[in-house]
């Protein structure tokens, strides 16, 4: 989060885009039969984008290959201006995808084939070129997204012609019923699942007790918001297009006791907001006594490191040079004690976007959880924020399994912060604010390596959540200053509207593949540990949205209504709430994004 100017822009979104290939265009096949169908629709684009999902497409008259229309698209930005079919096929099939692209860096290709994903592509074509590519399905996979995108900086781009050939959906009929299901991992709130693949599948529904309660795409998933000590039955069943399959045998399992961890005295509704309280800006100084009582969460933004690597914290309020208006440190001790009077949480927040922390070593582990702990006793607070960003976490390059990370800066923050939390107890406010490169980019590229395949801080927060996801009181991750996302609709989505926080948030509560690999998937939170993070003014930050787009935000994932082109896994009316960056920039907007949110739930 931004303390140093209004808007920041990100290097990181430019890589929030589908993975390339490496250079080189796929040799051309024949193998297609002559008398397969072509799948796609609308591939002249004679029906302008009918069919296609266009993040920055419109269809012209010129230049065309053949018919009245082609597809312009033009990358800007942190978007490659990617457009997108989605397409039924038979598994284990070959088909042959074929198109005819103009300009520079144009790519066409095929993800979600089950085996491998191809793409080809031209530098430069000043004429139209003819792309093709072929790929076979996966023994389970019946459909397969087709696109076609440009690259940064480069120019439109034209495409025209686009076909896939290929058999045709096979015979429809439901799947055979789930074989195999076990429990695995019990907690007190939580009872993990797994089952055999069911050939034809294209995903599974969980049921407990007699109920449906989750859909996965994999043949695992964590059922989520149980009550300890108690006995509960599961079921699976395996659905295609064709329907859903008998139920399987039944697997009980009963919760460990609780520990009163989680969600420590908040308000089912919270307000959660960023207090300036080290730094002034375009915002102004903000005295902790006079934030309006409507903010339930309050994190003091920010304790920074000493170095990077030293995990020495610390905690310097803002000089009055800077911020004339500053209060004393016994005024500022005396507005925590009654903020928390009033039954609000005051948290320190650790990192930004300019401290970035570093846990290399053991050494360095130790004195983080020292020095934080000397913050929290010396100002009586009620916890701790993690607001890493930038370089402060990675993945190695052989650390692929988000339940078992191995990349040292993960295990040793991961292990302060369970010593935190046994030091203070089951009171203790324990919250993160990753931006969504950190934990949604993970359904896309998590572990799958440094440059030559991608970024190693793509997804880099998620074995730190779920190790911790026991302990976690909030996540709300930063959905702002970010490019366009892949949703769980194999779409992608930008910021501006409610769609990106519905599509980000529906990630969360519902679970997700990582890295394409549905039998790793990364278990979905409790809708209680859940808030959204957005800026609160359009000075905050990239991906502000107006009061009636926060509004259709809250009413489709609370009550499934008003939600626009994107359909949710599920209602969850005890999402916690909304998390902005900040309280000074609300206050310098007229109190917007607060009265929104009072509006909504007060």
């Amino acid at each position: 989060m931004d303390r140093a100017r209004h808007i920041r822009v990100r290097p990181l979104a430019l890589l929030t885009a589908a993975a390339l290939t490496l250079p080189g265009i796929t040799a051309l096949s024949s193998a297609a039969r002559a008398a397969d169908p072509d799948l796609l629709r609308n591939g002249g684009f004679e029906a302008g984008l009918d069919g296609w999902t266009c993040t920055a497409g419109t269809a012209v008259g010129t230049p065309v290959r053949s018919g009245t229309s082609a597809l312009r698209a033009t990358p800007a930005g942190a978007d490659h201006a990617r457009c997108a079919q989605t397409v039924t096929v038979r598994p284990d099939s070959e088909y042959t995808l074929t198109g005819h692209v103009r300009g520079s860096y144009v790519y066409l290709g095929a993800s979600g084939t089950g085996t491998t994903d191809v793409s080809a592509w031209t530098q430069s074509a000043t004429d139209w070129q003819r792309l093709t590519t072929t790929f076979r399905t996966g023994p389970s996979t019946t459909r397969v997204t087709v696109y076609t995108h440009g690259w940064y900086g480069t120019g439109p781009y034209h495409a025209d012609d686009l076909s896939l050939t290929g058999p045709g959906a096979g015979p429809a009929q439901p799947p055979a019923a789930p074989a195999g299901l076990t429990t695995g991992s019990v907690t007190a709130t939580s009872v993990d699942l797994s089952w055999t693949a069911v050939p034809g599948a294209t995903g599974y529904a969980v049921y407990r007790d007699g109920a449906k309660v989750r859909t996965v795409t994999g043949t695992t998933a964590t059922v989520t918001g149980l009550a300890p000590s108690t006995a509960y039955s599961f079921q699976v069943t395996a659905v295609n297009d064709a329907g859903e399959s008998a139920r399987s045998a039944t697997v009980t399992a009963t919760t460990a006791p609780g520990s009163g961890g989680g969600t420590p005295d908040l308000p089912p509704h919270a307000l959660v907001g960023y207090l300036h309280a080290t730094f002034a800006n375009g915002s102004g100084y903000t005295r902790l006594a006079d934030v309006p009582d409507s903010w339930d969460v309050i994190d003091l933004a920010f304790g920074e490191p000493t170095s990077v690597t030293s995990g020495d914290i610390r905690f310097t309020r803002c000089p009055v040079t800077e911020c004339p208006n500053v209060e004393s440190d016994a005024e500022f001790k005396a507005a925590v004690k009654a903020k928390q009077a009033a039954g609000k949480k005051v948290l320190i927040s650790i990192g930004g976007q300019n401290g970035q922390v570093r846990l290399t070593t053991a050494a360095a582990r130790d004195t983080f959880v020292s020095s934080v702990s000397k913050i929290i006793d010396e100002y009586g607070l009620d916890g701790l924020d993690i607001d890493f960003e930038g370089h402060s976490l990675s993945l190695d390059a052989d650390d692929t399994d988000f339940r078992n990370p191995k990349t040292p800066v993960i295990v040793n923050l991961i292990s302060a912060l369970k010593t935190l939390k046994a030091k203070y107890g089951d009171d203790f406010v324990l919250t993160m604010a990753p931006e969504t490169f950190f934990v949604q980019l993970g359904y896309q590229y998590y572990g799958t390596g440094k440059w030559g395949g991608q970024d190693p801080r793509a997804g880099a927060y998620l074995p730190v959540i779920h190790a911790l996801r026991d302990d976690l009181t909030l996540l709300h991750v930063q959905d702002y200053n970010s490019g366009p996302i892949m949703g769980l609709d194999n779409q992608y989505h930008s910021m501006g509207g409610a769609d990106f926080h519905i599509a980000m948030t529906d990630m969360l509560l519902t679970g997700f593949p990582v890295a394409g690999d549905a039998n790793k998937v990364f278990p979905p939170l409790r809708p209680e540990q859940v808030a959204i993070g957005m800026p609160a003014t359009t000075n905050a930050g990239n991906g502000h949205v107006s009061p009636a787009e926060v509004v259709r935000t809250l009413d489709c994932l609370t009550k499934k209504v008003n939600c626009g082109s994107y359909t949710t896994h599920g209602t969850w009316p005890a999402l916690r709430g909304l998390m902005t960056w900040s309280v000074n920039w609300d206050r310098f907007g007229g109190w917007e994004f607060q009265r929104t949110f009072d509006g909504y739930f007060r």
